[in-house]
């Protein structure tokens, strides 16, 4: 694990001073997560988890992904938000954008219950008609709307098939370690079961059994990933301020958010890591979106979005700056041949790679943005694999936890999320929601 700060494209947008002026705050916000002193401080599992996971159900998932490779040929992780988005992110990065069309040995993997799209709940059906299919349901309550109709609707798919009994031997649940109705549920049916731990919340979760059951039926490493979790937390949780890019970084932010810079930009130049973007969204836009306070993210892939959003960063409203992904080096490579008759004028890339091509979009890319006055965040890795997304993910997560509790919020809650669901609840008629769906409908009317 080899992660780098590299703040060459910050000069003249941060001073050195700048960062020494908030030190201060950043060593006590720092403070409050290692000493667990802080709001939400209940919600720190995550920050041993590298190192404290429990072996035993960390087995049991080794365990259980490989029969699912073995009997399966369709796997369905039913989820929402930080039930799904980390393990859809672990398999893209890992492996593809493109997992289910590539040759494997290991089940096709599709992601549902993070909708109530028909459509998509429909196609994912089709596909598993004709074929074996397992079912991993996550949900710390199980009467979250989404998902909880996903599995029923997938549960009886499943009986239909199999029969009570084989479907028992096909459902896989991952909930509260002991109330709750699904738990109860599953205790009931005699559904194996994994526990979504209650010290940690659903974004910081991607490598508890939320995560790790959906990444292992991938085939991906998941001893590597937490290897790299856990080398990155003795990086980053012992190293002073002074030394450690996860707080400088969170430092960084609060400098450019404090000058105006509301929007902050994740950029990566592999599709590969779009998912992983839209799990680092949901990061750092639940724990920071409060108080009328926090930076918006935003994410794009170039080289593709420059031909679609690049004239905005370039040259609208200069209120975002960028942080940029940057994998050194290729999971595969791509030699750009010759042409005899040059028709497209590009024999001057001829015998180069496609990975040193794109590397070099991405540093005219960093001076033409600097150029138009948008500040850049570089944070390099090694290469995509197993180690570098462990240590990319709790980077992120350690550096949400300070940017958070240096803004004044508590990073470890989301009332705002809420505020939809009783709506929802009300207007479908949920009992006990009588007057709030009176009200509602008062105000369409």
């Amino acid at each position: 694990m080899a992660l780098t700060l590299n703040e060459t494209y910050l000069k003249g947008f941060i001073a050195e001073n700048e960062t020494e002026k908030i030190a201060h705050i950043a060593e006590a916000a720092f403070d409050l997560v290692k000493t667990r002193s802080g709001a939400g401080s209940a919600f720190l599992g995550w920050v041993d988890l590298p190192v404290n996971y429990d072996r035993e159900e960390f087995a049991r998932v080794k365990a259980a992904a490989a029969r699912i490779q073995k009997n399966s040929d369709v796997f369905v992780v039913i989820g929402i938000g930080g039930s799904y988005l980390g393990a859809r992110a672990a398999i893209e990065f890992c492996r593809s954008p493109l997992y289910n069309n590539l040759k494997k040995d290991t089940p096709d993997i599709y992601f549902a219950g993070n909708s109530i799209s028909p459509s998509a709940l429909s196609d994912i059906l089709k596909i598993c008609e004709g074929r074996d299919f397992c079912v991993n349901v996550i949900s710390k309550s199980g009467t979250t709307t989404e998902p909880a109709v996903t599995f029923r609707i997938f549960r009886s798919l499943l009986e239909k098939k199999y029969g009570e009994e084989g479907a028992k031997e096909r459902i896989f649940v991952t909930t509260d370690r002991a109330k709750g109705k699904l738990k109860e549920f599953s205790t009931e049916k005699g559904y194996e079961t994994f526990v979504v731990p209650d010290d940690i919340g659903g974004r910081y979760s991607v490598l508890t059994a939320v995560g790790l059951l959906p990444i292992a039926v991938a085939g991906i490493d998941i001893d590597a990933m937490m290897k790299g979790a856990a080398d990155a937390r003795e990086k980053y949780l012992n190293a002073p301020i002074a030394e450690n890019d996860a707080v400088r970084y969170a430092m960084l932010r609060n400098i450019l958010y404090n000058k105006g810079k509301t929007i902050e930009i994740l950029v990566s130049y592999e599709p590969a890591a779009q998912m992983f973007a839209e799990w680092w969204k949901q990061l750092y836009g639940e724990s920071e979106g409060k108080d009328n306070k926090g930076l918006y993210p935003s994410s794009v892939v170039f080289s593709t979005d420059l031909h679609s959003l690049g004239q905005y960063v370039q040259a609208g409203l200069r209120t975002m700056f960028e942080t940029v992904l940057d994998f050194k080096n290729a999971s595969d490579e791509v030699v750009i041949p010759d042409d005899p008759v040059n028709i497209d004028g590009l024999n001057f890339l001829s015998g180069k790679t496609l990975h040193d091509v794109n590397r070099t979009a991405m540093t005219g890319t960093l001076f033409a943005h600097n150029d138009g006055g948008v500040p850049n965040i570089l944070i390099e890795a090694e290469k995509r694999d197993e180690s570098n997304f462990g240590a990319l993910v709790y980077f992120f997560e350690l550096a949400c936890a300070v940017s958070g509790y240096m803004l004044g919020v508590n990073p470890f809650d989301q009332p705002g999320v809420e505020a939809y669901k009783k709506n929802m609840y009300a207007l479908l008629g949920k009992p006990g929601y009588e007057e709030q769906k009176a009200a509602l409908e008062a105000r369409m009317n």
